[in-house]
């Protein structure tokens, strides 16, 4: 099974068992290569909220097991990644942005996947070396007509349960979303 990475609009499901998933910088987690390793450095909200705060990790966490479908949408400077219009009329949320260091690639897994080996579920991305600002949007996709198949599966033309657009960070933005919880509750 090849590793090679998508093009940044390819929509993969991506499932987790441990009510998260993460986009992350590979290189920041070399040193994860078992178990161990990757509950020394991940294993608790403390840990995940350090990596997130050095621009390691972005979580994309409504604490729930489950697979969702993921676009990850990367703009540049003077062409700014953003919402459809069809995405945008069915967004719930959106979160604050995060901080994302890139050393060359991004990848996407449940975060009980981040470490060294990624496994076959782990989707790669190409993302220039730099800094950038990262949004995540939760999508009401079964809100729009024909969305949900009879059997109630997603239709083909559904949209996806998170969009995460990815932009270079604007030379006046410092200040970053740190929280393991991508959104914030109401009343929160």
């Amino acid at each position: 099974m090849s590793l090679s990475p998508r093009p940044a609009e390819a929509v993969p499901t991506v499932a987790t068992d441990a009510g998260m998933l993460a986009l992350w910088d590979p290189q920041r987690f070399a040193g994860i290569v078992d178990y161990d390793t990757w509950d020394a450095r991940l294993g608790e909200d403390k840990d995940v909220e350090r990596h997130i705060r050095t621009g390691a990790l972005v979580p994309v966490n409504i604490r729930s097991d489950g697979a969702f479908g993921v676009v990850v949408r990367i703009g540049e400077v003077g062409r700014p990644a953003q919402l459809t219009e069809r995405e945008s009329r069915h967004c719930l949320v959106a979160s604050d942005a995060y901080l994302l260091h890139s050393a060359g690639q991004v990848w996407l897994s449940g975060i009980e996947a981040v470490g060294d080996d990624a496994c076959s579920e782990t989707v790669r991305f190409d993302l220039p070396v730099g800094r950038y600002s990262v949004v995540i949007h939760l999508i009401a996709w079964e809100d729009e007509p024909g969305s949900v198949n009879e059997d109630g599966t997603p239709s083909e033309t559904a949209l996806s349960d998170f969009v995460a657009v990815i932009n270079p960070v604007a030379p006046e933005q410092d200040n970053f979303r740190s929280a393991v919880e991508t959104f914030d509750r109401p009343g929160d």
